[in-house]
């Protein structure tokens, strides 16, 4: 179904067997698609549809669990639709209470622009950027309203409605406080499907709520009602939680080659299965050892993110460290103080590495640091600046600085 018009192909749609496949296809991989048989009558009429996706920018960066979304959207591309990227830059003042106990700190507006900013340049490395098949559009366009489109737009929805939303029902029998702002969420989320005509929405599972409050909303408006496809959540590199930067158990899509494939070798063997599915929409061969099936993912990831020369490069440089156990081929520099010539191990790591103090001080207690080839003892806080001159610091398996004493 691959095109470069506003339009499919039109034998194609024409033939009801090939809608049907066209529809599995794009199917593939989805937990929900809502109603069932939406997106093949979408696909039957024959024409390029509009495809959403709203995140908000809450965090500045995009990992490998925001992939599986964008990697569907990316599929939708191809087929010759057009993605509408919706960078909710409004709801994020608002913050979505999915999955959530209690009400999201807000962010600043210059924290949210900042993060917008980021979000749609990471994104771009996995979406098409050819403006017929991206529109990217920032949701203050039409949220910031009127009073009177405001009231228009919340009769569209009952508090009895929104309160079947499970995280609002659990929080209503614990007699936990909601907060209008929060209730005030999908109904706005909602509206976006409005204002950019939405033909398909996508989101991962915890969205479902949201997606079809969105068919509600534009059926009130007097529009086509979108269809939704809903993609699993990836769990992140402990595999057990979701894949989160505030969990630390992420592999963002902006990591240096080689620590995306170390990060990639740590997934527990027990979730390779799930990535090989969300990551390269393919399944696990059932012979596969752990060991190999991990280099191969690693590879695959950093190549489609960075470059097979990159993936390369990452593999050979893992090899020398954590199989010959030598020092990375290269190390940057780093400069640190050192007042009355001694070093405060933890202010200097935590700095380096953008860590917490506390954490640096687990760490050597831990015995995960080393200075030069020797790893410091439990409680090796401070050192005397002439021993760490010139010296590899070493933090954990993949951080390394050669420190430069002033």
């Amino acid at each position: 179904m691959a095109s470069t018009t506003n339009e499919v192909p039109g034998e194609a749609i024409d033939a009801p067997a090939a809608v049907s496949a066209a529809a599995a296809e794009l199917e593939r991989g989805a937990v929900d698609s809502l109603p069932a048989g939406a997106l093949a009558a979408k696909l039957r009429e024959g024409r390029a549809l509009r495809v959403k996706l709203g995140i908000d920018p809450t965090a500045p960066d995009i990992h490998l669990g925001h992939a599986v979304v964008l990697r569907k959207l990316r599929q939708f591309q191809d087929a010759g639709h057009r993605v509408v990227l919706i960078v909710g830059d409004y709801t994020a003042r608002v913050g979505d209470p999915s999955g959530r106990s209690t009400l999201r700190p807000l962010l600043s507006e210059e924290e949210i622009d900042a993060n917008a900013q980021t979000f749609q340049e990471q994104a771009l490395r996995i979406l098409d950027p050819d403006s017929e098949r991206l529109e990217v559009r920032r949701n203050g366009e039409w949220l910031d309203m009127p009073m009177g489109d405001l009231l228009r737009l919340v009769r569209t929805t009952t508090v009895a409605q929104l309160l079947e939303r499970e995280d609002f029902s659990k929080r209503w029998e614990a007699r936990q406080p909601i907060s209008l702002l929060e209730l005030m969420y999908p109904v706005l989320q909602g509206y976006d499907s409005v204002a950019v005509r939405s033909d398909i929405e996508l989101g991962g599972t915890d969205q479902k709520f949201n997606l079809l409050l969105g068919r509600d909303v534009q059926r009130a408006y007097g529009q086509p009602e979108q269809a939704i496809l809903t993609m699993p959540i990836l769990v992140g590199t402990d595999g057990s939680r979701k894949m989160s930067k505030s969990l630390g158990n992420h592999i963002g899509i902006t990591d240096t080659p080689g620590e995306m494939y170390g990060k990639t070798l740590s997934v527990p063997d027990a979730a390779m299965a799930e990535y090989y599915r969300l990551l390269l929409g393919r399944e696990l061969p059932a012979d596969a050892a752990p060991r190999e099936a991990k280099r191969a993912l690693a590879r695959e990831l950093v190549s489609w993110l960075h470059s097979p020369q990159d993936a390369a490069a990452a593999e050979r440089e893992f090899d020398r460290v954590f199989v010959e156990r030598r020092e990375p081929a290269e190390i940057a520099d780093a400069a640190v103080s050192a007042p009355d010539g001694v070093l405060h191990l933890p202010g200097a790591i935590a700095e380096l590495f953008d860590l917490s103090r506390a954490e640096a001080r687990r760490l050597i207690d831990q015995g995960a640091v080393s200075l030069g080839e020797e790893p410091l003892a439990e409680g090796t806080y401070d050192v005397p600046a002439a021993r760490a001159q010139g010296q590899v610091l070493r933090v954990g398996k993949r951080r390394f600085r050669r420190l430069r004493v002033e």
